[in-house]
């Protein structure tokens, strides 16, 4: 086994709010500086530059696990990841399934772009990605781990879209494989604060809709970077751990 650094929460120009630097190439260059050996690409309800950015990064060193940030119908953000990108397109089928009937205004939110490996423009994503799906916390949670996923509610020491902002705890028996908190957090305080998040391992995400903002917080000690080795680190098993780096 050997340690990874990892940022399991980075946003693409899919993401309406990202900038526009945030396009596979540079992602993955700004990782590699960053000395990380995995990432995850996590845009708003929808998966579609995915792919992208695992073509970029081949034969780089990198992983780039599939993902997304779900909203809930509550207003949480859930982190949705996945081993393959089958799962994780199987999954947006269902997201948009459960989001609303609405068309992204590019003057208000920005514009979706999906892209290639390169960068270049392929498309508009022309949904509305920024709101709530029709699935509560638990469901998602639920249809995440039957997937083969891990769900992970983001940033939690926020005041807003976390799950503890908006629902004040951590529901019992929800199937989340940890819990996200970002880099300014002060763990003590957190745990202090919160106790139904004691259960779960914690790890720190940079949501990074900003190269700068790529983090280099959270080590994983695992075999290799997949899924399977994720979730015994996050609990604890056979000799795999994480740790959030001060």
């Amino acid at each position: 086994m050997r340690p990874y650094l990892v940022d399991l929460h980075v946003h693409t120009v899919l993401s309406p709010c990202a900038e526009v630097e945030m396009i596979p190439p540079l992602i993955v260059q700004r990782a590699r500086e960053k000395a990380l050996g995995a990432i995850a690409v996590t845009d708003h309800n929808s998966a579609e530059n995915v792919a992208a950015v695992i073509e970029a990064a081949r034969d780089l060193n990198l992983t780039v696990f599939p993902g997304m940030e779900v909203q809930t119908r509550e207003e949480v953000h859930l982190l949705c990841l996945f081993q393959t990108l089958e799962q994780v397109l199987s999954w947006q089928e269902r997201i948009y399934q459960r989001l609303p009937d609405l068309s992204n205004n590019d003057q208000v939110f920005g514009p979706q772009f999906v892209v290639d490996a390169t960068g270049d423009f392929v498309r508009y994503n022309t949904r509305l990605l920024l709101t709530s799906v029709s699935l509560s916390v638990e469901e998602v949670a639920h249809e995440v781990a039957e997937r083969g996923g891990l769900c992970i509610p983001a940033h939690i020491d926020r005041p807003a879209y976390s799950l503890l902002a908006n629902l004040g705890f951590v529901p019992v028996g929800a199937q989340f494989a940890a819990l996200e908190i970002s880099p300014r957090c002060n763990i003590e305080n957190l745990r202090a604060q919160h106790p139904s998040t004691a259960a779960y391992a914690l790890i720190c995400s940079g949501d990074a809709h900003r190269l700068d903002e790529i983090a280099d917080r959270t080590v994983l000690t695992i075999n290799e970077p997949t899924i399977a080795e994720i979730e015994m680190a996050l609990h604890n098993r056979q000799g795999r751990r994480v740790r959030v780096l001060g």
